[in-house]
Parts: C-alpha cells; structure tokens; sequence
C-alpha cells in the first residue's frame, strides 16, 4: 500500500503527480460523453423524421397501378415529381379550343379577375410559375396543335427532400401552420361537416388548399385515410391532386393543389355567377372532363374507386374551365371480381341513386346516377332538388322525364345560356343524361361509354340499338323519353353541327 502511495506522488508531468494526471484525464473523459450527446440526440431525430414510422402512415393500396405518360420539359426543365396517370389512348382528349363565359367573361379570360377564391394567371407556353401568381399544383396544358402535354414544374420542388413520400410530401404541423399563418380565419375557404379547408402557401411558394379534418370519435382517422387510399398514388388532369398530408399527434391534414376558379355549384347557383354565367360550350367542357376523371376511376385502376358524392360543389374549375373532381371522403375501393360493396348509405339527397338508398349495395353504376343527374343540372341551371318550385317540378329528374315526355325539350335549357345549344348538341347530353339516371343499374352504361356519348357527334344511342332495348325494357319511363326524343330528329337544323361549337361574344 505505501509503494502505491509512493507511486501516484511521483511527480511525472509539469510537476503534476500521477493521481493528478488520471484525475484530469478522467474529466475530460466525462466533458467529452456530455458534449456528444445532444448531437447524438439530434441525429437520431432526424433519422427518425426521415423514417417515418410504418404504423403512423396511411396504409395506401399498393395494387393501384400508375400509368406514366412521356413529359416535354419547358425550358429544358425536367420535374422530378409527378408522374402524372393519364388513360394513355383510351379516352382522347379532344376539347374545344375556346370556352368561354357570359357577362364579364371577357375580362376572365385575360387573368384580370380574381373569384373569390384567389387569382390566377394562365401559364402560357414556356412561362414559369412563381408565389403566388402562378398556377397551383404540377398540371398539364393541351394545344390543340399536339398530343403531347406540356409540364409545368412540381408544386413540392423545393421542400426538404428527407421528408417526400413515394407520391407526395410528409409536412410537419408546424409547416401548415405557417403556410395558413397560424390557420388564420381570413384563410378559410370551405367548410362542413369533415373540417376546415384554408388556402396556404408553402415555402417554395405554391399556393395549396389545406383540408384539416375535425377529430370526430374517429371519423376524422377513417375520412383521412380513405383520401389516401383513394388518390394517393393516383394522377389524371381532370382530378384534384393529393400533394401529401400531415399525421401529429390528433391532427389529420390533407394538402391538395390549389383550384382557384371556383366550383360548378357556384358557377351555376353561386357566388361566381358576378363573373356571368357559363356557355353551353363550357358546361360540356366541364361535364365532359368530370366523366373522363370518373372513367379513369372506374376503368383504368386496380382497385377501381367509386367517388359516392359526385355533385356540382365537388366540381371544381380551373381557369381554363377543366373540371377537376374533388372531396373522396366518402369514397370505396371496389377490388377485383367484387361487383358491389354493402355499405351505410350516404352522399347528398337529389344525387344518390335509387338502388344504394333502398339497399346499400354500392357499386360503380351509382356514380353514374349521380353524374346524369349533374348533367341535367347543367342543362337546365336547377338544383336537383328545389321545395321552392311548383309539386311537379321539386325533383329535376322527375320534371326533366315530364317535360321530354311532353316534347318540351327546348324548354328546360338554363334561360340565362345566352347562345342556346343546338338542337342536336341538346338531344345528344339529354339522352346521355336520361341513360345514365335509368332507374335499373344494369342499364345504365359505364363511364367510359359516357365518354363517348358526349364526345360524339351523333346520338349516343344508334337507331337499331334503341330498337332493340325497348324490345327488352323495362323501365318503360326513360325508354319513352329516349324515344320522344328521337322522334324529333327530322326537325334538326342541317347546319347544327357546326352551331354546338360556336361561342357568343363576350360583353362587358
């Protein structure tokens, strides 16, 4: 013991002893760990940001094919997101090369008007986007003179690349709150029963609309994870992109591109009528892209997504007048080989098809009821339902079958349609219409013959084809209406071909 206590008293180091050295040694031994572990701490943290846990992400179908469509870059710039999902051949995408509005739509069509929604200037070939002033999400624009689409840059360049998903953006709540400054009342831009929606604007300044679900007993979790499973993954021009969402603690939040030109409802019943009031070439732009979106839905994807709340609010619009199909929150997967779900019924009264009220068996064919009753809805400028008409005409497929019935058909165009539609364009989206709200399921035809229909420039029911379901008919009603209204056919105008696609002058 006393060699020992003679060796540590040996001075060995600037007169230091050696139980001195070891001592200091020890120290800042201990100072080295203390000052390491924050930085440990925070690398593992953001380790775990950029691995978000399995069990906290929405579980997305993965049997959801994604379709690629070829890109031209504009400016030699090639986007690194959106792969975009169109129905590459089967459904062409021939639109008209002008729609326009009445009233104030002169001024519209030059970006000078901002809807209540926001502003928006058209992105014309080779321009860029920037805050604000350009357009939301990454869309694609069409020349008539090509197929191949134009691209502009993703709406998540720019954001932290720890945080993309394989389709969209992880955000943080704390990046919603400063997109929407603190999700401040003079944001809000819709709500109802499933939240709030505000307009935000991200940090690489694109503009985005922020779906903030309200946690009711969990109907909140439920909504949210339906939107994910049902649009996720997938990318058409005529439906509302997911760009991500937000999972922190009991928030749920969806952030979708920002369409900024209002929605049907309003354009036909709304506040956008102060802009004036759509032409019959618009209300077919916009009828026809919708029944393209659902089409998609429908046909080209595994499991095929029935929406169950098609209505003219769930229509929004862009500048150019695309139909862009909103709100899947009450939207079913329907996998393969199943030919309808039993599910609560739900959906808006006037649209939800007879079948799924009665029984709850939901399938495809119930979509398709609610678009021929959006159809007639655009025709005609009433709500499907309205107690402030006259008994006969509260229902508007009722009064519509009545009034077709009667050989009226000219009658229930919208009278605020200043250049009214040919009478061959008419009879073509009223038969489409009356097809399409048959009262059997089994008859009414599927989206992407809807397409057709309303793309053609002939009757969407050939003459022998028309014989022959009435010889297996039913619904003895729609067949009569059908009839009534080819009976007519004698009495079209030879020139009307051409007068579908002629726009009226803009005044104001």
């Amino acid at each position: 013991m006393g060699d020992l206590n003679a060796q540590l008293s040996k001075k060995v180091l600037f007169g230091l002893k050696v139980w001195e050295v070891i001592g200091i040694v020890i120290g800042l031994f201990i100072i080295i760990i203390i000052a390491l572990i924050p930085l440990c701490l925070r690398k593992k943290a953001r380790r775990a940001k950029g691995n978000i846990p399995v069990t906290q992400i929405p579980s997305v179908s993965k049997e959801i094919k994604e379709i690629r469509v070829e890109h031209i870059a504009t400016n030699a710039y090639v986007p690194n997101e959106g792969n975009f999902m169109t129905l590459k051949d089967k459904f062409s995408d021939r639109e008209s090369d002008k729609v326009a509005v009445h009233g104030d739509s002169g001024k519209m069509r030059n970006g000078d008007v901002s809807s209540q929604s926001g502003s928006f200037h058209r992105l014309e070939t080779g321009g860029s986007i920037s805050g604000d002033e350009g357009g939301s999400g990454s869309y694609l624009m069409y020349k008539p003179s090509s197929s191949h689409p134009i691209t502009a840059p993703s709406p998540l360049c720019g954001l932290p690349e720890f945080s993309h998903l394989g389709w969209g953006h992880w955000f943080t709540l704390r990046d919603l709150e400063v997109a929407t400054n603190r999700f401040a009342k003079e944001n809000v831009i819709g709500e109802g029963g499933y939240g709030i929606v505000y307009k935000g604007c991200l940090v690489n300044g694109t503009p985005v609309a922020i779906k903030r679900i309200l946690n009711n007993l969990g109907q909140a979790e439920k909504e949210f994870r339906v939107e994910v499973e049902a649009i996720g993954h997938v990318r058409h021009k005529n439906l509302v992109r997911l760009l991500g969402y937000c999972v922190e603690g009991t928030h749920r939040m969806l952030v979708y591109e920002y369409v900024n030109n209002g929605n049907l409802e309003q354009w036909l019943h709304g506040a956008m009528r102060q802009h004036g009031y759509l032409t019959w070439e618009a209300r077919m732009k916009v009828l026809l892209g919708t029944a393209k979106a659902l089409a998609y839905l429908h046909e080209a994807i595994e499991p095929k997504v029935v929406h169950r709340d098609i209505k003219s609010s769930n229509i929004l619009i862009d500048v150019d007048f695309n139909a862009k199909v909103s709100d899947f929150g009450l939207a079913k997967l329907l996998g393969a080989g199943k030919s309808h779900v039993t599910t609560r019924v739900l959906g808006t009264f006037g649209y939800v098809a007879p079948e799924y009220a009665n029984t709850g068996l939901l399938n495809e064919k119930s979509d398709v009821y609610s678009f021929g009753v959006l159809v007639l809805e655009a025709i005609t400028g009433r709500d499907p339902v309205d107690y402030g008409r006259p008994q006969q005409e509260v229902n508007l497929v009722d009064w519509l079958k009545m009034m077709v019935g009667s050989r009226r058909s000219e009658e229930v165009v919208d009278p605020n349609i200043e250049a009214k539609p040919s009478t061959r364009a008419l009879k073509r989206a009223l038969l489409t219409a009356l097809r399409c709200v048959d009262p059997d399921s089994d008859k009414r035809p599927k989206m992407g013959q809807v397409v057709r229909m309303l793309e053609s420039e002939e009757y969407p029911i050939p003459r022998e084809d028309r014989r022959h379901r009435r010889a297996r008919a039913n619904s003895a009603e729609i067949e009569s209406s059908q009839r009534d209204l080819s009976d007519t056919d004698k009495s079209d105008n030879p020139d009307s071909k051409s007068d579908g696609r002629r726009l009226p002058r803009a005044s104001g």
